[in-house]
């Protein structure tokens, strides 16, 4: 059955592996023990992801300012998007979890499918080039890209923390993972962000790393 949701994912996608052990890496949680899990390539992909809608909007919006390409980008490249952008490749169907996580649905989690698809993004650049993933996301993302309006994008937290930066010449913010709390399948993150130029922090909490970051720049704003 793994077999033939390999090969309609790989299909889906219009990439195979060439080293299959990358790919097993990206889809295995950290909650399978004894084996190499997929946050450092989840940290690789996200990087690779953010760069790539960047360029992608900045080319075709040759008129928004820094504030607005960074919403626009957020709009694009967040955990909701990237969850069901996984769900309809049938990532959950090819995800290697603990025992734990998959009695208590692990597979469908949000969060867990969000991170499988950005390290799926990181595996398929080790396992080709820049040139091949970046025409892959560029793909899968087309039809966002041509529907995405800044006039119908809330600013987020994170966004406006930065756009208010920005405004004022500061360096962006810091934020940094404090602990994770909690058994994989229900873990709550604890995160500071910082802006070192005002000597101010403040710190966040969420069932997500990036709930969590958006947790503690709201409490930035409210002290700005």
């Amino acid at each position: 059955m793994r077999e033939i949701a390999l090969n309609k994912l790989y299909h889906t996608i219009g990439y195979t592996f060439k080293n299959t052990a990358l790919f097993e890496q990206a889809m295995t949680h950290r909650s399978c023990e004894n084996k190499p899990n997929n946050e450092r390539l989840e940290f690789l992909g996200d990087s690779i992801l953010g760069f790539i809608i960047a360029d992608a909007l900045y080319q075709r919006f040759p008129n928004c300012t820094e504030g607005e390409l960074t919403r626009l980008r957020a709009s694009l490249v967040k955990g909701e998007t990237l969850a069901n952008m996984g769900l309809e490749m049938g990532l959950s169907e090819t995800m290697n979890l603990g025992l734990g996580e998959l009695n208590t649905g692990g597979f469908r989690r949000k969060s867990t499918v969000e991170d499988a698809f950005e390290a799926m993004v990181g595996a398929i650049y080790l396992d080709s080039n820049f040139e091949m993933v970046q025409s892959l996301i560029l793909k899968w993302f087309e039809p966002l890209l041509q529907q995405v309006n800044l006039s119908n994008i809330p600013r987020d937290y994170k966004s406006q923390l930065q756009e208010k930066l920005q405004a004022k010449n500061l360096a962006l913010p810091h934020y940094e993972i404090l602990r994770e709390v909690g058994p994989d399948h229900d873990k709550t993150f604890f995160v500071r962000c910082s802006i070192p130029a005002l000597s101010l922090q403040a710190d966040g909490t969420g069932m997500s790393k990036k709930t969590a970051e958006q947790d503690a720049a709201r409490q930035l704003l409210e002290l700005l």
